[in-house]
C-alpha cells in the first residue's frame, strides 16, 4: 500500500533514524508522550548533605571499607578502586579452564573467551561531599580536566593497557554508591564492544570519503551539519550550547529523553591534546549542560557520563577518533519519572517517546545558573 508524504510530521509520526557512529536504529514514537503513566515513581527527595561526611569512604582522611586511609586533599584525588573490575595480574583463561564449563569437545565457534587484565581507579572530584559537578567552580572543573588528561597519558604509556574509559556515575538511579562527587577510570587490556562500533563507524566513514576528503571524520561532519541546521531555524535545532571549542547537543539518533553529547568542534583526537583556553571551554559547556540537566526538574538529575576518544594515545586507529562525551540520564517526564529500556527495546531496538528536537528545546531554555542558587526576578 502507498501511503502520501503529504502532512508528515516528526512530532506527531512514528519513524525510526539512524546513529552512524553504531550502525544501529531507534524508533520514535512522539505520539506517545501523550500518554497517562501508572508506572514506577523514583524519589524525588533533594537532601541535604553535610560538607563532610564522616561515614562516607570518599570524603578526605577518612577511611575506607577496606582499611585504606584517604589523603587529606583539597582538590581532586585519585586512588586505586579497592574493589576493581579487573586486575593487572591474574592467570590466563586456559582451555582447560574452558572445558570446565564449556565441555571438552566445546566449538570454539560458540564457545570463546578470553582473559582480561587492567586497572581501575577512583576520582574524587572534590572534597566537599554536598556537591555536584554542575555546582562545582570552572576553575574546579579545569582542575578535573586536568586530572583526566594526567591519567589519560599516564595509562597510555603501559604497554598492557589498550584502552582507557574515564566515566561517572551520578545519583542513585543510576547505581551510583556513594553520592560523594566522584568518577572512575578503568583501564584494559582490550578495546570494548561499544567503543570499538564506534571506531569502525569513523574509519568506514573516512574511507567512504577518502576520495575528495582524505581526512575525512563523521563527526567534524556532524558538527558542521548541526551548525547549518540551526541556522535555518531554531526549531529544528538540536544544538544545547555551544561556545569556539565545543558543541553541546542532543543526537538526531538520541535513545534516552535527555540524551545528549559533547562534541569538540574541531578535530580532537583525545583530551591529550587539549590545551588552554580550550580546556575552560570544555570546563564551560559541560557546566552550562549540567547545570541544566538539574535545572529541568529542580533535582539531582541523575546520569551516566563517559568520554569517547582514541582507546589511548598510541592507538593504531588514533586518528580517526574524535572526542566526545555521552550522558545517558534516565528521567523522561519529571524528577520522580525514568525511562525504562525493556520489552520491545531489549528484543528488537531502542524506542523513545520524546523527540531529540523537542528534548533539545526544553534543555535550552533552562537556566544557566543552577536552580539551588537565588535567580533575579526574571529567572535568567
Amino acid at each position: 500500500m502507498l501511503f502520501p508524504e503529504e502532512g508528515f510530521s516528526f512530532a506527531d509520526h512514528s519513524h525510526r533514524r539512524f546513529n552512524p557512529l553504531t550502525g544501529s536504529w531507534v524508533l520514535c514514537s512522539p505520539h506517545r508522550a501523550k500518554r497517562p503513566w501508572l508506572g514506577q515513581v523514583e524519589d524525588a527527595s533533594n537532601e541535604q548533605r553535610p560538607t563532610y561526611d564522616p561515614t562516607c569512604f570518599l570524603c578526605p582522611g577518612n577511611k575506607r571499607a577496606t582499611g585504606a586511609q584517604n589523603d587529606c586533599y583539597t582538590s581532586t584525588y585519585v586512588f586505586p578502586n579497592d574493589y576493581a573490575a579487573v586486575h593487572a595480574e591474574q592467570p590466563n583463561c586456559s582451555t582447560e579452564s574452558l572445558a570446565l564449563v564449556a565441555g571438552e569437545n566445546a566449538s570454539s565457534d560458540l564457545f570463546r573467551v578470553e582473559s582480561t587484565r587492567g586497572q581501575c581507579s577512583v576520582i574524587c572530584f572534590s572534597p566537599r561531599h554536598d556537591v555536584t559537578l554542575p555546582e562545582l567552580s570552572l576553575d574546579e572543573i579545569c582542575q578535573i580536566i586536568r586530572t583526566w588528561q594526567s591519567m589519560y597519558a599516564n595509562l597510555s604509556a603501559d604497554p598492557s593497557i589498550a584502552y582507557i574509559q574515564l566515566f561517572e556515575n551520578k545519583g542513585a538511579a543510576m547505581g551510583c554508591s556513594n553520592p560523594h562527587p566522584h568518577g572512575q577510570v578503568w583501564a584494559l587490556s582490550a578495546v570494548p564492544s561499544e567503543p570499538a562500533k564506534e571506531i569502525e563507524s569513523l574509519k568506514a566513514y573516512r574511507q567512504a570519503h577518502m576520495s575528495t576528503t582524505p581526512d575525512a571524520c563523521l563527526l567534524c561532519a556532524y558538527v558542521r551539519a548541526e551548525e547549518e541546521n540551526a541556522a535555518a531555524g531554531e526549531q529544528s535545532s538540536r544544538i544545547v550550547l555551544q561556545n569556539e571549542s565545543f558543541m553541546a547537543l542532543v543526537p538526531f539518533w538520541a535513545t534516552w529523553p535527555f540524551e545528549t553529547m559533547i562534541v569538540a568542534k574541531h578535530h580532537l583526537t583525545s583530551i591529550a591534546s587539549l590545551r588552554e583556553p580550550r580546556i575552560a571551554d570544555l570546563a564551560e559547556i559541560i557546566q552550562g549542560l549540567t547545570c541544566r540537566y538539574d535545572n529541568l526538574f529542580q533535582c539531582s538529575f541523575p546520569y551516566s557520563m563517559g568520554l569517547h576518544q582514541a582507546p589511548t594515545a598510541t592507538h593504531p586507529d588514533a586518528a580517526y577518533c574524535h572526542f566526545h562525551m555521552h550522558f545517558y540520564p534516565p528521567l523522561l517526564r519529571s524528577a520522580t519519572v525514568r525511562k525504562f529500556l525493556v520489552g520491545f527495546e531489549m528484543m528488537a531496538e531502542p524506542q523513545r517517546d520524546l523527540t531529540a528536537e523537542q528534548a533539545a528545546s526544553r534543555l535550552r531554555a533552562q537556566s544557566s545558573i543552577h536552580y539551588k542558587i537565588s535567580l533575579p526576578a526574571n529567572g535568567t
